[in-house]
């Protein structure tokens, strides 16, 4: 598992705790996510953007 992080506004997807309120549960792949999928905080970085910065 790894965490992703947009690099505009700092958020952060941990792929063991996935994204509850966006519809994606735990152990939910960043790969697996939605091709359009944006940062659901700021709305303006896209999938490519993120950066892995660690594992989880």
């Amino acid at each position: 598992m790894a965490i992703y992080e947009c690099p505009g506004c700092h958020y952060r997807y941990d792929e063991e705790l996935g994204d509850e309120h966006e519809g994606y549960p735990p152990s939910t792949l960043f790969e697996n996510l939605p091709d359009d999928f944006i940062c659901p905080d700021c709305g303006v970085r896209y999938k490519e953007d993120f950066e892995r910065v660690s594992d989880s």
